[in-house]
């Protein structure tokens, strides 16, 4: 059986996501991926390498086809992973800090476009326990932002998102904090304090 992923004007990391779906759903034989750019070409091929899949890919006019062989019908491979329950899926030590709604210095919209596939490549890994927001971070869990439909499904899955009650003040969001809780500077610092690992993009 043969699917077809057409992620064309996909930010990254959403192509690499959605066909790394795809070679894991039983009964697939090939992946075939429309993209519209090198780079995730490369991610994609680098992906079926680590799981010990073969791939090739053609250009035409200015998109990509990636061609990815999940098995063959006299070698079937299996590349499932085990279910895993939402607790499983839980790094009970892990906190992310989050002190700005853009990851990394320089270009502020490039910024923004990097924070939101964070936060949705967080939700396709192993889930840290909390998400704490400070400084501008906390427009991250604001009303009318495109990072509320991924903080929203991190905290359906028992993540706990954490807003500073002083900068929703300090930037006029407190009415539109729009998913998790308003916490202090203490309980920032102790969640910090108790944490395994710390993560700050």
């Amino acid at each position: 059986m043969i699917q077809k992923i057409d992620v064309r004007g996909k930010q990254c990391p959403i192509p690499l996501i959605e066909a790394k779906k795809a070679v894991e759903t039983p009964g697939i034989q090939i992946v075939e991926v429309l993209v519209d750019n090198e780079i995730a070409v490369q991610n994609l091929l680098k992906m079926t390498k680590q799981k010990g899949l073969t791939a090739d890919y053609q250009k035409a006019h200015d998109d990509y086809l990636v061609r990815i062989i999940v098995q063959s019908q006299d070698k079937p491979l299996d590349v499932l992973a085990p279910v895993k329950s939402t607790e499983d899926h839980l790094h009970s030590d892990t906190v992310v800090v989050l002190s700005s709604d853009r990851m990394g210095q320089g270009d502020d919209a490039l910024g923004k476009v990097l924070m939101k596939g964070f936060l949705y490549a967080l939700t396709q890994q192993q889930l840290p326990k909390t998400i704490l927001l400070y400084n501008s971070g906390v427009k991250l869990s604001a009303e009318d932002t495109d990072t509320i439909s991924d903080l929203t499904l991190l905290q359906e899955q028992g993540v706990e998102i954490l807003s500073c009650g002083t900068c929703l003040n300090h930037y006029q969001l407190t009415d539109q904090l729009a998913v998790g809780e308003v916490t202090n500077m203490y309980t920032i610092v102790e969640k910090m304090n108790q944490a395994g690992k710390l993560i700050k993009p």
